[in-house]
């Protein structure tokens, strides 16, 4: 009778340890997957969805396969909170998102209370980084390295330019544009009109009148493509000529489906375009050929996973975030569909690469976007 009571003891916690070490690997997906920036949602969970694939299909982490969960956060702080709060409660340790930076911020400290660890392919405001939390990293750069970029290039390509700065209250957009307002002031530059919008405004006439009225000749906008598509358009309705110049929120064929032609000479900063990246040629095609164009930060969010699921690895624990992040920055530097990525000690990239870009039409007369 005893052996029997401790062979069935045994046995239900052999099945309880095997439950445990064969359990996926949650990783969660967090982005705007609904609402006007969708199609950046897309691209994370496209990202993220196939890496999990190709590493599950190559063996997986430690033994365990990997399971993407995916939370919508609509670009809404309160609701990348949730977001966040759903992902803890459903014992996520590892995600990836979210975009926005005003989202990615207060979602961060969410995690970092519950021992989540957070990396972000798209979000690029300094405090992101810049609080000592433990949990934060991303793939992409950061503001101070894209808008000085961006100001350097105005200054020596638009140094006599009447410059409208505009951008759209968010720590990404006013983070963006004071960044390159430094930099221009620091050159002698001084802009005509700085200005806030909206996020969500339609109509900009009144904007658009009173830059007119200042002859400006260039607007260098912070925000997303959303807002930047209307301006654009709304600007060529009436017959403002200004160059449009702006950040990585306007990496998305999206951009040209809302401003039209008026999209055709805008420049944006981005790193360099990672599907040019030799070692990613095979991914490329494989996204095509499902019907998926990898654009902007769909390989961004195959980096993000690529680099959890080796640190993970060379960890040698799943459920110890805190040693996962360790090791990712202690270690390196990560091979990845962007390239090879070392971590400083706050999370931030080695590696700044931001470039110009600018819209064009291509041979089959579609504007997109292209490094100059």
């Amino acid at each position: 009778m005893k052996k029997s009571l401790l062979s069935a003891v045994a046995m239900t916690a052999l099945v309880a340890l095997s439950g445990n070490v064969w359990a996926d690997i949650l990783i969660g997906v967090a982005g705007p997957l609904t609402g006007p920036n969708a199609a950046f949602g897309a691209q994370f969970q496209k990202g993220a969805e196939q890496a999990a694939a190709d590493i599950n299909a190559a063996g997986g982490v430690l033994g365990q396969k990997i399971k993407i969960q995916v939370g919508d956060d609509v670009s809404d702080p309160r609701q990348g909170i949730s977001v966040a709060n759903k992902f803890v409660a459903d014992d996520v340790k590892y995600v990836v998102g979210h975009f926005n930076s005003g989202v990615s911020i207060p979602a961060s400290e969410v995690y970092a209370e519950n021992g989540v660890l957070e990396i972000s392919p798209a979000s690029t405001n300094l405090q992101y980084t810049e609080r000592g939390l433990w949990n934060t990293f991303r793939t992409c750069g950061r503001d101070d390295q894209q808008g000085k970029v961006a100001g350097d290039y105005i200054a020596a390509n638009f140094k006599d330019a009447k410059i409208a700065i505009v951008h759209d209250k968010s720590p990404y957009g006013q983070g963006l544009v004071d960044v390159a307002k430094k930099v221009l002031n620091a050159d002698g530059i001084t802009e005509v009109m700085y200005e806030g919008i909206n996020i969500g405004d339609k109509d900009f006439s009144a904007l658009i009148a009173k830059m007119k009225e200042a002859g400006v000749t260039l607007i260098y906008f912070g925000g997303l493509h959303t807002e930047a598509g209307l301006i654009m358009r709304q600007s060529a309705d009436q017959s403002l000529k200004a160059t449009f110049f702006s950040g990585d929120g306007m990496v998305s064929n999206e951009l040209a489906s809302i401003a039209g032609d008026a999209v055709v000479g805008t420049l944006n900063t981005f790193s360099p375009d990672p599907r040019k990246n030799p070692a990613a040629k095979d991914l490329v095609e494989k996204f095509r050929a499902s019907g998926f164009e990898p654009e902007a930060y769909t390989l961004y969010s195959y980096a993000a996973v690529q680099i959890v699921a080796a640190a993970i690895n060379k960890a040698g624990s799943v459920d110890d975030a805190k040693k996962v992040a360790e090791t990712i920055k202690a270690s390196g530097p990560w091979p990845t569909a962007i390239g090879d990525i070392s971590y400083d000690a706050k999370g931030d990239i080695t590696r700044p690469d931001y470039v110009i870009y600018e819209w064009k039409k291509d041979e089959n007369g579609k504007p997109t976007y292209s490094e100059k």
